[in-house]
Protein backbone atom coordinates (compact mmCIF):
# COMPACT_ATOMS: atom_id res chain seq x y z
CA UNK A 1 0.00 0.00 0.00
CA UNK A 2 1.31 3.66 -0.72
CA UNK A 3 1.00 6.64 1.26
CA UNK A 4 -0.54 7.96 -1.79
CA UNK A 5 -3.81 5.32 -0.82
CA UNK A 6 -3.86 6.37 2.47
CA UNK A 7 -6.72 8.85 3.67
CA UNK A 8 -5.44 12.67 4.40
CA UNK A 9 -6.43 13.64 7.22
CA UNK A 10 -7.38 17.63 7.27
CA UNK A 11 -4.65 20.22 8.16
CA UNK A 12 -5.97 22.06 11.69
CA UNK A 13 -6.92 25.35 10.28
CA UNK A 14 -4.49 28.09 10.69
CA UNK A 15 -5.87 31.23 13.17
CA UNK A 16 -3.04 33.74 13.74
CA UNK A 17 -2.89 34.38 17.28
CA UNK A 18 -4.36 37.94 17.11
CA UNK A 19 -7.82 36.97 16.24
CA UNK A 20 -7.23 34.47 18.87
CA UNK A 21 -6.72 37.29 21.58
CA UNK A 22 -8.70 39.80 20.24
CA UNK A 23 -11.73 36.87 20.23
CA UNK A 24 -10.53 36.74 24.11
CA UNK A 25 -10.78 39.45 24.87
CA UNK A 26 -14.13 40.27 23.67
CA UNK A 27 -15.73 37.25 25.56
CA UNK A 28 -14.05 38.54 28.91
CA UNK A 29 -15.45 42.13 27.81
CA UNK A 30 -18.99 40.62 27.27
CA UNK A 31 -18.73 37.86 30.12
CA UNK A 32 -17.73 40.00 33.19
CA UNK A 33 -17.28 43.68 32.22
CA UNK A 34 -21.34 44.32 31.20
CA UNK A 35 -22.83 42.51 34.12
CA UNK A 36 -20.67 44.30 36.23
CA UNK A 37 -22.14 47.50 34.70
CA UNK A 38 -25.54 46.29 34.92
CA UNK A 39 -25.06 45.72 38.72
CA UNK A 40 -23.81 49.32 39.63
CA UNK A 41 -26.18 50.80 37.94
CA UNK A 42 -29.45 48.16 39.61
CA UNK A 43 -27.17 49.11 42.86
CA UNK A 44 -27.00 53.75 41.81
CA UNK A 45 -31.21 52.74 41.32
CA UNK A 46 -31.76 51.04 44.80
CA UNK A 47 -29.23 53.39 46.91
CA UNK A 48 -31.11 56.39 45.67
CA UNK A 49 -34.69 54.96 46.16
CA UNK A 50 -33.34 54.17 49.78
CA UNK A 51 -32.47 57.03 50.74
CA UNK A 52 -35.28 59.01 49.04
CA UNK A 53 -37.95 56.86 50.52
CA UNK A 54 -35.87 57.32 54.12
CA UNK A 55 -35.97 61.17 53.75
CA UNK A 56 -39.66 60.91 52.79
CA UNK A 57 -40.44 58.94 55.54
CA UNK A 58 -38.50 60.97 58.50
CA UNK A 59 -40.09 63.82 57.46
CA UNK A 60 -44.01 62.19 57.55
CA UNK A 61 -43.04 60.60 60.68
CA UNK A 62 -41.60 63.59 62.36
CA UNK A 63 -44.69 65.55 61.19
CA UNK A 64 -47.16 63.30 62.38
CA UNK A 65 -45.67 63.21 65.57
CA UNK A 66 -45.27 67.39 65.93
CA UNK A 67 -48.81 67.10 64.53
CA UNK A 68 -49.99 64.61 67.17
CA UNK A 69 -47.84 66.66 69.88
CA UNK A 70 -49.12 69.88 69.45
CA UNK A 71 -53.12 68.91 68.37
CA UNK A 72 -53.55 66.53 71.20
CA UNK A 73 -51.28 67.89 73.96
CA UNK A 74 -52.87 67.66 76.79
CA UNK A 75 -54.86 64.39 76.02
CA UNK A 76 -51.62 62.70 77.07
CA UNK A 77 -50.45 64.22 79.52
CA UNK A 78 -49.27 61.96 82.59
CA UNK A 79 -46.30 59.30 82.79
CA UNK A 80 -46.86 57.19 80.42
CA UNK A 81 -49.59 58.58 78.16
CA UNK A 82 -46.65 60.92 76.63
CA UNK A 83 -45.30 58.29 75.37
CA UNK A 84 -48.37 57.46 73.31
CA UNK A 85 -47.79 59.89 70.38
CA UNK A 86 -43.95 58.39 69.94
CA UNK A 87 -45.84 54.75 69.75
CA UNK A 88 -48.40 56.25 67.18
CA UNK A 89 -44.74 57.63 65.02
CA UNK A 90 -43.09 53.85 65.64
CA UNK A 91 -46.46 52.72 64.14
CA UNK A 92 -46.11 54.37 61.36
CA UNK A 93 -42.06 53.30 60.53
CA UNK A 94 -43.10 50.21 60.90
CA UNK A 95 -46.04 49.97 58.36
CA UNK A 96 -44.06 51.87 55.86
CA UNK A 97 -40.84 49.31 56.17
CA UNK A 98 -43.69 46.91 55.70
CA UNK A 99 -44.92 48.25 52.66
CA UNK A 100 -41.31 48.34 51.47
CA UNK A 101 -40.12 44.96 52.30
CA UNK A 102 -43.64 43.69 50.67
CA UNK A 103 -42.59 45.57 47.38
CA UNK A 104 -38.86 44.16 46.98
CA UNK A 105 -38.57 41.83 44.05
CA UNK A 106 -35.99 39.06 43.49
CA UNK A 107 -35.65 39.52 40.35
CA UNK A 108 -32.14 38.62 38.81
CA UNK A 109 -29.32 40.86 37.62
CA UNK A 110 -28.97 39.40 34.57
CA UNK A 111 -32.31 39.78 32.68
CA UNK A 112 -32.66 38.36 29.53
CA UNK A 113 -33.42 40.40 26.53
CA UNK A 114 -37.46 40.30 26.14
CA UNK A 115 -38.79 40.35 22.55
Amino acid sequence: MADSDLPSTPAPPSVPIGEVLDLVKTYAKQEALEPVKGAGRWFGFGAAGAVLIGTGTMLLVLGLLRLVQNEFGPTFEGRWMSLLPYLIALALCLVVIGIAVSRISKSSLNKPPTS
